[in-house]
């Protein structure tokens, strides 16, 4: 059967996460439903990335095998009109049988938005972002470089999805304007993630930023292996999934890194 590739953007405000839980709405929940309307029996979609309650995305991606017969439905048009109003599809593609939107997936890249103004925030804005004022840049910006390269990022790892291997590679951690003059937004982009890994080393460096941490105090923060040595985990409202990069040549049996963080969603 044709295989599609199906990126979804949501408001993850509302959904109890990504995955299907019982007797809670999740973005699982709400695609599946759409596609078994569509299809006329059960589906079960793939994911590519697992985002916790609150968590946003605009670039999740899912997969599924669909009939022949099916295939002249203009699926990204249908599909969003059954959809609720706070979660879209934005891109369908038909992709080789061996793509996997897990296995296939060879980086993602996720968001953190900062609000820094103490006395309000933008209704437009309050569900996407952490307000955390007068935070000392110049030290945040010592301290994320730290983070670039491949380390053991255990002490970054909240307990949940059981894992053998807890290293893993970021690519890039950078800082830029967000959407009004009052927000930043630190993007980090790496191999995997762990359990609410990118909430945790954001609220890491906003303690550097708070001046509770040095930013030459990361080294052996990583190097401790030691979760409750760590500051707290930041908040979900601000944490976005933008981007997932692909190669489908990747092993689509299973074979890479273990399975992620039930939030990062990341």
């Amino acid at each position: 059967m044709p295989r599609l590739k199906l990126t979804l953007a949501y408001t993850g405000t509302r959904f109890a996460g990504l995955q299907i839980q019982p007797g809670c709405r999740t973005v699982q929940g709400e695609v599946e439903a759409v596609l078994a309307r569509m299809l006329n029996g059960p589906v079960r979609i793939d994911m590519a990335a697992r985002t916790d309650s609150g968590v946003h995305a605009l670039g999740q991606v899912v997969h599924l095998d669909v009939p022949e017969s099916k295939m002249r439905i203009p699926w990204r048009k249908a599909i969003n009109a059954l959809l609720p109003d706070d979660v879209c599809v934005t891109e369908v593609e038909v992709v080789p049988p061996e793509f996997h939107s897990r296995f296939s997936a060879t980086s993602k890249v996720y968001a953190y938005t900062i609000w820094s103004e103490l006395e309000f925030i933008l209704p437009q804005r309050k569900p996407f972002v952490w307000r955390m004022a007068g935070l000392n840049q110049t030290a945040m910006d010592k301290a994320m470089q730290h983070f670039v390269g491949r380390h053991d990022f255990k002490s970054f790892q909240n307990v949940g999805t059981p894992i053998r291997d807890t290293r893993r590679t970021v690519a890039r951690f950078w800082r830029e304007p967000g959407q009004t003059q009052w927000e930043t937004v630190y993007r980090i982009q790496a191999d995997g993630f762990l359990k609410q890994m990118v909430r945790n080393i954001i609220g890491c460096l906003v303690a550097v930023g708070r001046g509770k941490l040095c930013p030459n105090d990361i080294p052996a923060l990583i190097a401790v292996r030691d979760r409750s040595l760590a500051p707290p985990t930041a908040p979900s409202r601000g944490l976005c999934l933008e981007r997932i990069f692909f190669d489908v040549k990747a092993d689509s049996t299973g074979s890479r890194p273990d399975e992620e963080e039930l939030d990062e969603g990341d």
